[in-house]
């Protein structure tokens, strides 16, 4: 349960996005052929492997709670963006069900991921049709402000897939190849440049200028960068029941997550170690090992304070948009409580 004032907002306010979204999130679903709906309905934890009923809520909807929030900062009407809102939660899972393929994760959400159950090809290609519907939900939107939305979330696609194709690559290299720059940049493609965006759509919807949408899409790929920081964390020691998926996931796979490479630059004989248990394949025992020579080597404290920065950075780029950060209150609930997943 959150236990601050912030979180407790953020948590309603992620409930009351669920209850004005997925009206229009099922609706698209229902749109897709039969064999692709059905899949898209298990992503979203809608219904059993089998087509029953389930009572899944989808995820946490930060993404399209961010649309909504931006647009209500800056003085709009956020009914007027619930479209887009859901248009960038159809993105959102476009890469997720990419990402549990190409990760080979058998979890998420507390139950075996698209892929486990219904075979790669059939996640891949039903990823792909999200991405479609998102587009098509904009190009069907009426409001002037669409169009400029769609040309976004296109770019942000890309940059998003190129933020998976440097972190695919990553695996490929040695430990100790990979520069902190790199993974940073690399994160900020990945994560950042999605929130960025929805933040962004959020403003083109409440009519914002070109400086306010600029700020806004900054707030967005700060805190989002933030966001991986923390979820970085939460691969190495998440806790199972909260997060869906094995403890220490990253390390066993090998990921250069940003508290890894951290370490692994660290030039202590904990990074050391670590790299030359990257060197090979990884039981239990040396997982835990690993996430010992981690905290060892600095990259969980590195880890925590460049999330605590990047909020910081975060807060500054939105008060270029809403100078009286009062109004802006949902956005830094939101911030507040993606930062604080793991204290």
């Amino acid at each position: 349960m959150p236990d601050t004032v912030e979180g407790r907002e953020a948590v309603a306010l992620l409930e009351r996005t669920r209850d004005a979204v997925q009206p229009e999130l099922r609706s698209a679903i229902d749109t897709l052929p039969g064999a692709v709906r059905r899949v898209a309905r298990y992503h979203f934890g809608w219904e059993q492997a089998d087509g029953s009923p389930a009572a899944g809520a989808g995820g946490k909807a930060v993404r399209p709670a961010l649309v909504l929030a931006a647009c209500r900062a800056l003085g709009g009407d956020p009914r007027r963006a619930v479209r887009a809102a859901a248009a960038v939660e159809l993105a959102h899972n476009f890469t997720l069900l990419h990402d549990d393929v190409i990760d080979e994760d058998v979890t998420r959400r507390h139950r075996p991921t698209a892929w486990r159950v219904f075979g790669a090809a059939d996640a891949i290609v039903v990823g792909d049709a999200l991405l479609a519907l998102a587009l098509r939900l904009l190009a069907e939107d009426r409001d002037p402000c669409a169009v400029a939305a769609s040309g976004r979330l296109a770019a942000c696609v890309i940059e998003l897939c190129a933020g998976q194709q440097a972190d695919c690559s990553f695996e490929e290299r040695a430990p100790g190849e990979v520069t902190l720059e790199e993974c940073l940049g690399m994160a900020t493609a990945k994560t950042g440049a999605l929130l960025g965006c929805a933040c962004a759509m959020g403003a083109l919807y409440a009519r914002a200028g070109e400086e306010e949408v600029a700020a806004l899409d900054a707030f967005g790929r700060q805190a989002g960068l933030a966001f991986q920081l923390i979820d970085d964390l939460i691969g190495i020691w998440g806790d199972p029941e909260s997060t869906g998926k094995p403890a220490g996931a990253d390390l066993a796979a090998h990921k250069k997550s940003l508290p890894v490479v951290a370490a692994l630059a660290s030039g202590t004989p904990a990074g050391a170690e670590l790299a030359e248990l990257y060197r090979q394949p990884m039981n239990a025992a040396a997982v835990a090992r690993a996430a010992d020579a981690v905290d060892r080597a600095g990259g969980r404290d590195w880890a925590q304070m460049q999330a605590a920065d990047r909020m910081s950075r975060a807060v500054g780029e939105l008060s270029r948009a809403v100078p009286d950060l009062a109004a802006a209150g949902d956005l830094l609930a939101l911030a507040e409580f993606v930062t604080r997943r793991v204290r």
